[in-house]
């Protein structure tokens, strides 16, 4: 039986820094949902600031720290993030407070950003791992993309620029999760996190 001790007990003694990266439309916020809802697990998740406007059914706080540019100028300027960068007309950055308080109290942490974010985190701290979410093909990715509804097209032809960049970048990861089945690929997630949990039925 899974338990939050057992994946806290299944780690080593070092926490370890997890980050996920992967496409626009892959399924990055779909599967963390799944880890959170198979859990309970010892695990901190961080949550990043944005500029971007919320998407449905988003919580302020829960998905991301909304806000706007002079208030993530100001953060950047007061060196509060770990990394930070602009993607698709929007900055995104990831406290650096929080995740290091994770570490520094055992806690293994998994960040969730952009190609750019991650590299910034390997140069800051190279025994971080670095996790690529997959699509199981090119045109699965593209047919969630443009069945969003929630983007100009314009938009999603630079997401999807993006994404053939990021996939290209797949070497640069040293593990790759292909989200194939939502609940298959946060198992696998909470694998290379914590350690290998039970398998939950």
């Amino acid at each position: 039986m899974s338990s939050g001790t057992e994946a806290g007990s299944g780690s080593s003694a070092r926490p370890r820094l997890t980050v996920l990266s992967g496409p626009s439309g892959v399924g990055k916020s779909s599967v963390l949902a799944e880890l959170r809802r198979q859990g309970p697990v010892n695990v901190h998740f961080s949550v990043s600031v944005t500029t971007r406007k919320p998407r449905p059914g988003e919580v302020d706080g829960q998905h991301y720290h909304f806000v706007d540019r002079v208030e993530f100028d100001r953060m950047a300027a007061a060196g509060e993030f770990l990394e930070h960068a602009e993607f698709a007309g929007n900055r995104y950055g990831t406290p650096r407070g929080p995740v290091l308080r994770a570490l520094e109290s055992g806690l293994p942490s998994l960040l969730e950003i952009e190609l750019q974010g991650a590299r910034q985190v390997r140069a800051a701290m190279p025994e971080a791992q670095l996790v690529m979410l997959a699509p199981p093909s090119w045109d699965h990715l593209v047919e969630r993309l443009v069945g969003r509804g929630t983007e100009d097209p314009d938009v999603i032809e630079r997401r999807l620029e993006i994404a053939r960049e990021e996939m290209a970048a797949e070497k640069e990861f040293d593990e790759v999760v292909v989200n194939a089945d939502v609940r298959s690929a946060a198992r696998d997630l909470l694998n290379l996190v914590v350690g290998p949990q039970p398998e939950v039925r």
